[in-house]
């Protein structure tokens, strides 16, 4: 499997498939909208810098997508710190069939704990394993990742609305490196306001930040069209 810069891309689009390549376009006009701003200031940050990986990848629910998506994540886990501090990985799959919301949390939920288990890595020691707990959050190859996800289904909440099954994994170290800006929370401040206006329902009340004690990353990977979620966390971690 390849990790691609944009670059490549545009230098070889014949790579991919014509579905992916108008795919990572349709993500690169996303986030360079002036009109209609996308709320995430340091993903706009990272696409002009050229700091994102990107990974195509089959229909999500065939067999072999859990294998190339960990071969992708190991690929960027064991060189994102080369990159830039606004680095992310972005993978995007192929469509199969029209799929509700609800579809698409219970197939990115059944992704993550395959990725889980196929790990061969320990899980970091300073990370706690249950998702309870407000210091978790999802480690692969011994890296720690905020995943934010897209899908074809959402059609209110626009900041996760993609023409396919997209998922972004980024590592905690480029958020380190964000807060410790000297404008972090005005910044911070900003892409609230900006998530207010681009979304057609309010920020979802589960959106929080890392260390804070009502805070629960998880629950923010996949967020529902309208304010709720998941009554139990569907991420099992392994048991030694």
């Amino acid at each position: 499997m390849t990790l691609y810069t944009s670059e490549e891309l545009f230098r070889k689009p014949e790579d991919i498939s014509h579905s992916h390549f108008s795919n990572y376009l349709a993500f690169l006009e996303k986030l360079a909208d002036k009109q209609h701003r996308f709320p995430c200031i340091p993903a706009v940050q990272g696409a002009s810098l050229k700091h994102f990986r990107f990974g195509f990848l089959p229909r999500p629910s065939s067999g072999y997508a859990v294998e190339m998506l960990a071969d992708l994540l190991a690929q960027y886990s064991h060189s994102y710190k080369a990159i830039g501090r606004y680095t992310s990985l972005i993978l995007f799959f192929e469509n199969d069939k029209e799929r509700s919301v609800a579809d698409y949390e219970y197939l990115f939920w059944k992704l993550l704990n395959d990725l889980h288990d196929s790990d061969s890595f320990d899980w970091p020691a300073e990370i706690p394993v249950h998702p309870s707990d407000p210091l978790w959050e999802f480690c692969f190859h011994g890296e720690r990742y905020f995943i934010y996800t897209a899908t074809p289904g959402h059609q209110n909440r626009k900041s996760r609305s993609f023409p396919c099954f997209l998922l972004a994994f980024t590592p905690r170290w480029a958020f380190e490196r964000f807060t410790n800006q000297p404008h972090a929370l005005s910044i911070k401040e900003k892409i609230r306001q900006r998530l207010t206006a681009y979304d057609e329902v309010p920020p979802h009340p589960d959106l929080s930040t890392y260390g804070q004690g009502d805070n629960f990353e998880a629950k923010q990977y996949f967020l529902r069209e309208d304010q709720t979620s998941s009554q139990s966390c569907p991420f099992h971690p392994k048991q030694h």
